[in-house]
Formats: structure tokens, C-alpha cells, sequence
């Protein structure tokens, strides 16, 4: 299912489908960051500067995150934001050893995140959760 959303970004008109974008940034103030599929481009909106777009694209964050069908998105809170991501957009996760901290990099960003047991341990056990359920691999034992 495409949901297109037209937007002013940077003095440049953008079109895009919030279903092909795998990972959403809130910050405390406000703002939403995404990734452009395929570019690494970021867009940064916040609702006083495009209150339209803005509101279509929580919508459609709240939406997607509580009723996602075949995609399997998280809310992740990492270094005083919050993230929406899209697990099956995740195409490999490492594990270090000793502490157990699991990393993986956002789709179309680079971004690595980076999760530990003790400092997150809700947010850990969904992804470990999620890695032992999709590869049936246990990446922390």
C-alpha cells in the first residue's frame, strides 16, 4: 500500500511514500526525521514549518507502528530520541562480545544504532526478540 505525501523541504518540492521509508526520528522537540529510500538524504520536518505534511506523516507513523501487517516496526528509544524502525528493513545485526551489544544500521541512513542490555533493556529484548523469531538464531548466546 503506497502512502504519498507532497512536502516543501529544503526549498525543494518533495513527493514521497511514507511505506517504502524504514525508520522515522522524533525528537523532544518536535521535529521528524526521515531517510529518502535509496539516497541517504535526510528530511527533517517540524510541524510549525509544514504543519500538513507534518501531521500526514504522524498519522501514518502512528497508523503503521500500531497496525503493521507484514513489516514488524518497533519504538525504539536511543540517545534522548525516539525511533520507529522497521525490523525486516534490517538486513544484518552484530552482537559484541562480553557486554552483549547489539547493533544494526538504519535503512537508507548509515546511522548505526547501538542497544545494550543494562541502559535499554526493554528496547534490547525486542530486537533480540525479533532476531531469534525471524533468523532463529540466538545472536547473544
Amino acid at each position: 500500500m503506497t502512502y504519498w505525501v507532497k512536502f516543501i523541504y529544503d526549498r525543494e518540492t518533495y513527493v514521497v511514500d511514507l511505506a517504502r521509508i524504514g525508520a522515522f526520528c522524533r525528537s523532544p522537540n518536535g521535529k521528524i526525521a526521515f531517510w529518502l529510500p535509496q539516497s541517504r538524504t535526510p528530511v527533517v520536518i517540524h510541524p510549525q514549518s509544514n504543519t500538513e505534511a507534518y501531521q500526514t506523516v504522524v498519522n501514518f507513523i502512528n497508523k503503521t507502528v500500531q497496525y503493521s501487517l507484514g513489516s514488524h516496526w518497533v519504538k525504539i528509544q536511543y540517545e534522548r530520541e525516539e525511533y520507529d524502525i522497521d525490523l525486516n528493513r534490517i538486513s544484518s545485526f552484530c552482537c559484541a562480545p562480553g557486554n552483549g551489544k547489539i547493533s544494526f544500521f538504519l535503512p537508507d541512513s548509515g546511522m548505526r544504532i547501538i542497544i545494550h542490555p543494562q541502559s535499554n533493556p526493554e528496547d534490547y529484548q525486542k530486537v533480540v526478540d525479533y532476531i531469534e523469531q525471524t533468523t532463529g538464531h540466538d545472536l547473544t548466546g
